[in-house]
């Protein structure tokens, strides 16, 4: 284990991080007020710890929000279930991630925010976990967090490493830092050969090609219980569950919900925003329209005049899905977040639709199309046109997801965790 090679842009990096403090101070502060951190645990983001660090062996899985988070809690199952005296720390940088983490409560899996990026920060966070491996999810590299893990001879692994085109060219204007940071992994999984290739240009070695990890760790099952509570509630009503939804969706979904309310008064629209905190804005987008609706945090159910019910909660988007023949995947109707992964909504059994903008699972969604297994809307219009048809009996044929999902490799989560195990029993390091 090498520590980070230094470069200017590294350099640069933490003599701004290290002496514009204050700045980090009300930066902080700025998040807490806008509700994007959790006052409580503020230290947290300044590396102090919130608990204590258990005994024995310990591996740190580091994650971004949400879909990656999901995707360290499959990890995590999967190596505590190898190895029973295995801790597993995770950490992540927003609320809504912290809140699905929670909702898990896995035995063994530690959660703690993501410490900022100052030099300061990140040695308190690493010095306390002393974790025998660390693990970085994607593509969420900090330099002053990696450097920390390596001064202290942390072993580290890159997994499901995912940058589209515009993400290759931004690390390739900043080459020299990308190489020198990711020189210290000692291991590196493309999740696409797209990105493989990419990696290899840019740090001249060859990444383990494993396939997308997000194939492999979705969501937990429906509660029966609550499914059958769920059931009840909607009764005969035609559904359909517009998931992950972001900031500007809303009202477009709210338009094409009151177009298929002019066919199907008695149509229920289940609307997921990706945040939940965003519930507020989301419901005030659907009044807009004169859309009413029932608010799932609030343990509000919708009745037969009830056109939506907002899903502002985590962890229950199978139950969603379960009520759904159709299912409308959010983060892809405005260009500037890429889509988001489908293949919870086309395991479930549902159709899939999404808006144009699906540059962050490329791969998923040609394997998707070559199948004929999702349907492309790009306005409230043709959302309306799509739901009412799948409604009617028109959509893709039922067995079409599933030959797209058979299309795309497997064995990522078993190559990860091998990879990951083979770092925790190396040699400790000074």
């Amino acid at each position: 284990m090498s520590a980070v090679r230094p470069t200017p842009g590294l350099r640069l990096w933490g003599a701004v991080a290290t002496f514009a403090w204050p700045a980090a101070e009300v930066w902080l502060s700025l998040r807490a007020r806008k509700g994007k951190e959790d006052p409580e645990r503020l230290n947290e983001r300044r590396g102090m710890a919130s608990q204590a660090r258990p005994d024995g062996p310990l591996v740190w899985l580091h994650a971004a929000s949400v879909g990656e988070s999901q995707m360290a809690l499959g990890l995590a199952e999967a190596l505590t279930g190898q190895r029973p005296e295995l801790h597993v720390l995770i950490t992540s940088g927003t609320r809504t991630s912290a809140s699905l983490i929670a909702t898990r409560r896995m035995d063994r899996v530690i959660h703690q925010m993501a410490p900022g990026d100052r030099p300061a920060w990140t040695r308190r966070f690493i010095a306390h976990w002393r974790p025998q491996a660390g693990v970085f999810l994607e593509s969420e590299l900090w330099p002053n967090l990696i450097r920390a893990a390596a001064e202290r001879g942390v072993p580290m692994a890159l997994v499901n490493a995912r940058m589209n085109d515009a993400s290759l060219a931004r690390w390739a204007r900043m080459n020299g830092a990308f190489r020198a940071l990711t020189d210290v992994f000692e291991w590196i999984g493309a999740a696409d050969a797209r990105t493989g290739q990419g990696l290899e240009r840019l740090t001249g070695r060859k990444p383990a090609l494993t396939a997308n990890l997000k194939l492999e760790t979705g969501g937990a099952p429906p509660d029966p219980e609550k499914l059958a509570q769920a059931r009840a509630a909607t009764g005969s009503r035609p559904v359909f569950t517009a998931a992950s939804t972001h900031e500007g969706e809303e009202a477009i979904l709210a338009r094409a919900h009151a177009r298929i309310l002019k066919t199907r008064p008695d149509a229920l629209m289940i609307l997921a925003p990706r945040h939940p905190e965003r519930a507020g804005a989301a419901a005030a987008a659907l009044a807009s329209e004169g859309l009413a609706s029932a608010r799932r945090s609030k343990s509000e159910t919708p009745d037969a005049r009830t056109p939506v019910w907002l899903a502002d909660t985590l962890g229950e988007m199978g139950l969603w899905l379960a009520l759904s023949p159709a299912a409308f995947i959010g983060g892809s109707l405005l260009d500037k977040i890429g889509g988001h992964n489908p293949v919870e909504a086309a395991r479930a059994g549902a159709a899939v639709l999404t808006g144009p903008h699906t540059a962050s699972f490329d791969d998923i969604y040609a394997a998707l199309r070559a199948e004929n297994a999702v349907l492309t809307c790009a306005d409230e219009d043709a959302i309306a046109e799509t739901v009412l048809a799948i409604w009617d009996g028109r959509g893709p044929d039922r067995d079409a997801a599933a030959r797209a999902l058979a299309r795309l490799p497997g064995g990522a989560l078993a190559c990860t965790c091998e990879a990951i195990l083979r770092l925790l029993d190396a040699e400790p390091r000074s």
